[in-house]
């Protein structure tokens, strides 16, 4: 386990998936999910597909390979290839046991920092090979719901402008061709465990990049993200935890199983391209 930290924050990440597993206050809080049995994870980095495939497997030039929800990384083990006091970047690279479940070049850098308060997560992809390379990349941070020291009160997320917009839903873990009303309020949304038995809230277009996860009279967490154009917010019946997602790509349309390039949401970088993307989260 890799520990960085600040004078207000410790933050701890293992090598295997590049996976967050502490965040904790000057105090000692935990503010991370312990990952326990009701979801046994903490963070997991998606790539190179977020959310489900149909028939848990992609199509490219002829050939079908299976690929399991939400990708191999979070079981992959990443190479430390920094570390200072307050930070840390992994890396993940194409290799022989990568290539035949997913035949492309890639390098997959995660770098970690804490300042004050803060803790940020940068992602950078890029494509080393001379083909083009067709991908998906997100974040699946876990927070305690509820936040520590808060337990029976009221929690809400507040964004940073309203979001009107409809939302999307799932279906056996593939996405309903039909948006859903939008149960945000404005700017707010109440949380309640009722929100999610339909599985993941899926806001496809936000207007926000920044949101408050606060709790009545308690803690409140501020959850920011950029680059990435999707945000997904999930929990599970008997998991005391409020999933903030952002997403570049989402699971693949109910029906549909074309060719892997073709997806919604998948981006296509060209030999020696990259794509960047982040996010972050302080303790207010």
């Amino acid at each position: 386990m890799i520990q960085i930290a600040s004078d207000a924050l410790t933050a701890a990440i293992k090598p295997e998936g590049a996976e967050l597993c502490r965040l904790q206050d000057a105090a000692g809080r935990d503010f991370l999910w312990d990952a326990g049995p009701a979801w046994p994870r903490h963070a997991p980095v998606l790539f190179p597909i977020v959310g489900r495939l149909s028939g848990d497997g992609f199509n490219h030039a002829g050939r079908r390979y299976p690929m399991r929800q939400h990708g191999f990384a979070r079981d992959r083990s990443f190479t430390l290839i920094d570390q200072a006091p307050s930070r840390c970047t992994f890396r993940l690279t194409d290799d022989e046991a990568s290539r035949t479940a997913y035949p492309f070049a890639f390098a997959l850098d995660i770098h970690y920092a804490v300042a004050g308060g803060c803790l940020s997560a940068d992602y950078r992809l890029a494509n080393p090979g001379p083909e083009p390379l067709p991908a998906s990349l997100g974040a699946h941070p876990a927070f305690r719901w509820p936040l520590p020291g808060a337990e029976g009160r009221p929690h809400t997320l507040t964004f940073e402008t309203d979001e009107p917009a409809p939302i999307r839903r799932l279906q056996d873990g593939l996405l309903l061709p039909e948006p859903q009303p939008s149960p945000i309020a404005g700017r707010h949304l109440a949380l309640a465990s009722a929100l999610f038995e339909a599985d993941a809230m899926i806001l496809d277009q936000p207007r926000s990049r920044r949101l408050d996860y606060r709790a009545e009279d308690g803690p409140v967490l501020r959850f920011a993200f950029t680059g990435f154009p999707q945000l997904g917010l999930w929990s599970k019946p008997g998991g005391d935890f409020l999933c903030i997602e952002p997403w570049q790509g989402f699971a693949s349309p109910l029906g549909w199983d074309g060719e892997f390039a073709a997806k919604s949401g998948v981006i296509i970088l060209p030999p020696g391209g990259e794509f960047r993307a982040g996010w972050s989260v302080e303790l207010l």
